[in-house]
């Protein structure tokens, strides 16, 4: 009776490679190459650090393509380069707290988003200014100048919000709140 029971239970590796699989189709939707998304899925169930060589080997991807997929990963915080080596091996360890990996992703995202628009901004917002004021430019170009500034500052106030908005997701604000709603639910 026992074998039945066992028999009709789910593999758990087959569960494993499904999750694995939604991880890399889920990351895929963020941008993040599909490979990358399903290499982070596989050290996500590992219990232990992993070399360059055991992630090659359980990707079979080329050694070139895994040093860029693991530089991606930990330039994104999702996965982290450890101090300790193993037999003078560089050791990798995943983030397995998906609200962290949500805060230092897309914290690390949108600051770049923001550094290069606010770049923009700060150089088109003072030149559509001296546009608009100087004597020398016809109605039609002031016009169109204030309807760019106009767009312009409206796009400067997001930025401010986006900044605050990236502050306190990294600052843990909002994972404060995931914490709370993990502790109301009994987890």
């Amino acid at each position: 009776m026992e074998d039945q029971n066992q028999s009709a239970l789910p593999c758990r590796s087959e569960l494993r490679e499904k999750v694995i699989a939604a991880i890399a189709n889920t990351m895929d939707l963020y941008g993040v190459n599909h490979s990358f998304g399903q290499l982070y899925g596989i050290m996500y169930f590992e219990d232990r650090p992993m070399t360059l060589e055991e992630m090659k080997t359980s990707m079979n991807m080329s050694k070139s393509n895994m040093s860029y997929a693991v530089r991606s990963l930990t330039e994104s915080q999702m996965i982290y380069k450890l101090e300790e080596k193993q037999e003078r091996k560089d050791l990798y360890w995943a983030e397995t707290d998906f609200f962290r990996t949500f805060q230092n992703f897309f914290g690390a995202k949108l600051q770049r988003e923001i550094d290069v628009m606010e770049e923009s901004l700060q150089e088109a917002i003072p030149g559509l200014s001296k546009i608009i004021l100087a004597e020398a430019t016809l109605p039609e170009e002031r016009e169109k100048a204030l309807q760019d500034l106009y767009k312009l500052q409206h796009a400067e106030r997001y930025y401010m919000w986006l900044q605050e908005f990236v502050d306190q997701l990294r600052n843990g604000a909002f994972y404060e709140n995931a914490v709370r709603l993990k502790s109301r639910h009994g987890e």
